[in-house]
């Protein structure tokens, strides 16, 4: 598998964790993860070779000629904390593979090994019955029972048994299986808004990273995005529900007047 990682820094950690993202429900992670990126003054480390993990599926052509094969990037960047605390490692692959997840999660878990790290953090969404009106909570589970204390001493919200799909979750199995601490954060999502992007659910975790590791940072950018996504989640929503009171309702002066009358 170390033909596949391309390393193009060497810098000296302090303490250094690493999020590791890749997309799913509300693009939550992505969201988040990118924001992370763009506000923090992060340095390339390096790449995998995606072309071993992901196999196209057709080609582009441009101008009447054909182009070769793209793939998803699968990129690594590391974080120097000022103020002493946890350096970051940050990945973030821009598609989950429809095989060889196993692998995948194992070579990014590697790069992060060679760097010392001694715990991982991964971003998920959290399906449940908030209203998109609703501040979202974040849940936060670990790989052992010291984690879910902390977590809970850090006013995460716990959930008993639960399911995190996709390499979100199963970065969390693997780094156990290695013996390094992992951590999903889940930022909750109304369950009829699954298609919907969620910058507020990034929002929150974003907030929830930056208290647990102890970093600054500018969040006004993707407050704004989340206010705008919020206002216009509501505006849909009503549409819809005027669509649906249109088509399923009548207005008594539009009856028909053949309708037999009742009698008191």
């Amino acid at each position: 598998m170390k033909k596949l990682v391309k390393i193009y820094a060497k810098p000296k950690l302090n303490s250094p964790v690493m999020l590791a993202i890749w997309p799913g429900i509300g693009n939550v992670a992505t969201i988040a993860g990118n924001y992370l990126l763009k506000k923090l003054d992060f340095k390339r480390l390096g790449e995998i070779e995606s072309s071993y993990f992901f196999d196209p599926i057709g080609i582009v052509v441009r101008d009447h000629v054909v182009e070769a094969p793209q793939f998803p990037n699968n990129r690594f960047y590391y974080w120097k904390n000022r103020d002493g605390f946890h350096d970051l490692i940050l990945f973030i692959g821009d598609d989950q593979p429809a095989s060889k997840g196993y692998e995948l999660t194992n070579c990014v878990l590697d790069v992060g090994i060679r760097f010392l790290i001694k715990r991982v953090y991964t971003l998920a969404a959290a399906l449940t019955r908030i209203h998109h009106t609703e501040q979202p909570k974040v849940w936060g589970v670990g790989t052992s029972p010291a984690l879910t204390q902390y977590l809970k001493e850090n006013g995460l919200t716990q959930k008993g048994n639960l399911q995190i799909a996709g390499l979100n979750g199963l970065m969390l199995g693997v780094a156990k299986e290695r013996d390094i601490e992992g951590i999903c954060l889940l930022g909750e999502v109304p369950m009829y808004a699954t298609k919907v992007q969620n910058p507020m659910a990034s929002l929150m975790i974003v907030k929830a990273l930056s208290r647990i590791l102890n970093f600054e940072i500018d969040i006004a950018e993707l407050t704004q995005m989340a206010i705008e996504t919020r206002e216009g989640m509501k505006q849909a929503a009503a549409e819809a529900m005027g669509e649906y009171i249109d088509h399923f309702t009548e207005p008594i002066w539009e009856s028909d007047e053949t309708d037999e009358d009742y009698e008191e």
